[in-house]
């Protein structure tokens, strides 16, 4: 295992953690039930943050909790309370966005180490100097600092750069965004986003007529990032901390993308086989981009026509009657996979295989609507691959050697 990257992980319960940590991560992220920016997830409570620390730091696992909104003046009082606790439980550090926040924490607990979280904006030089000087330990840049300056910026001061790897991107500078909490009346920066760029929007001319062609488009909706095979260059720039987005996602999902990452870690990208870089595609994918990072930008940035799931390509109808549709098979179908149709109207279609579909053979499933020949069909889950993920953190993969002396005595 190398061990001088960091290899950190989204945790939103104690089935993420245990899926994390037996997956190869060295450290792990997580956020309690209060003040944290990932309001939905599960979360942690008090005597389970205890339950996560000690299961993590008995196996050599860092944890990390994020306190991450921006904080009223009201509650303050709370937030250092609830700091002091998560320093006596022996948290390895904390992630802030609040500068007034970050400025107690130093005052009042300065040997806890302090994290910049990504949503300080953090994308060159003067801004790392100056939480340096702050006496935070580490920045977690903004995704959209191009690989040279993150070089420039490691050339020039002695922060540690943690750096965003895979999952989930936001239209906006590094979160900052109001529109959730404008046109849904929550804030996501008090943990509530909407995510309003995942609905789809419609471009107009100067007469307010709809352009042809852009009704109803995710014009705002960004691909899922995935640098897997970018990580030799990430962490040549100065990255010490290689962060996976996904405190949301279901454990198997964390499985399934820490085990791929720290494959490429410890063997490199060359030891990735078509098949690891397949299971990463199909355990979620909004379509995939290297990010603002390595310059991808525009179509190569943004999922245009629509925001979520899409799966792999499975195969393509071959023929349609008035009952059945027939799929021309290029990739194993399991019982109980999810497949996705496209109707003639653009609608997506989503129904269970009920058996098995070898590849190369043709598969005859009732049909769930208006289907054309020759549409395409995505694999929006695997059983086999779900079911893989689960097995591979239901057991004790962690051995840590234990030198001893014991001395026994007779009564």
């Amino acid at each position: 295992m190398n061990n001088n990257i960091e290899l950190l992980a989204p945790v939103g319960s104690m089935e993420s953690l245990y899926a994390a940590v037996q997956n190869g991560a060295n450290a792990v992220y997580l956020g309690g039930k209060l003040f944290n920016a990932r309001q939905y997830a599960s979360n942690f409570d008090f005597d389970e943050l205890k339950e996560a620390v000690t299961y993590a730091h008995l196996r050599d696992v860092k944890v990390y909790v994020t306190a991450n909104i921006l904080v009223d003046n009201s509650e303050m009082e709370n937030v250092i309370d609830y700091i002091k606790f998560l320093y006596e439980v022996d948290v390895d550090g904390i992630i802030v966005q609040d500068l007034g926040l970050a400025h107690l924490i130093r005052e009042f607990f300065p040997d806890f180490h302090v994290h910049g979280s990504t949503q300080m904006t953090i994308n060159n030089l003067p801004g790392a100097e100056f939480v340096y000087d702050m006496g935070f330990t580490r920045v977690v840049l903004a995704r959209e600092t191009p690989i040279d300056e993150i070089k420039y910026i490691h050339k020039n001061t002695p922060i540690e750069l943690e750096a965003f790897i895979h999952g989930a991107l936001c239209v906006c500078y590094s979160g900052q965004c109001l529109m959730s909490s404008l046109i849904g009346g929550r804030s996501g920066n008090r943990g509530k986003c909407a995510q309003p760029c995942r609905m789809p929007s419609s471009l107009v001319d100067s007469n307010g007529n709809i352009i042809k062609d852009w009704d109803k488009k995710h014009v705002l909706s960004p691909r899922d990032l995935n640098t897997i095979e970018n990580l030799e260059e990430l962490i040549d720039s100065g990255i010490i901390s290689l962060k996976i987005e996904g405190r949301m996602k279901r454990p198997e999902y964390v499985a399934t993308v820490v085990k791929n990452y720290r494959k490429v870690l410890d063997e490199g990208s060359r030891s990735l086989k078509l098949e690891d870089k397949k299971d990463v595609e199909q355990i979620f994918n909004r379509r995939f981009t290297k990010g603002l990072t390595f310059g991808d930008f525009s179509k190569d940035f943004i999922t245009i026509e629509r925001p979520d799931n899409r799966g792999v390509l499975v195969g393509k109808v071959a023929r349609v009657d008035k009952y059945n549709v027939f799929i021309s098979l290029e990739e194993d179908v399991d019982e109980g996979d999810g497949l996705e149709f496209i109707t003639a109207k653009g609608e997506y279609k989503g129904i269970k295989a009920r058996f098995y579909g070898k590849k190369g053979t043709t598969m005859k499933l009732e049909k769930p609507g208006y289907i054309l020949k020759d549409s395409l069909v995505y694999k929006t889950s695997s059983v086999n691959l779900l079911n893989r993920a689960k097995e591979s953190y239901q057991e004790e993969n962690i051995k840590n050697p234990i030198d001893m002396e014991i001395n026994i005595n007779i009564g």
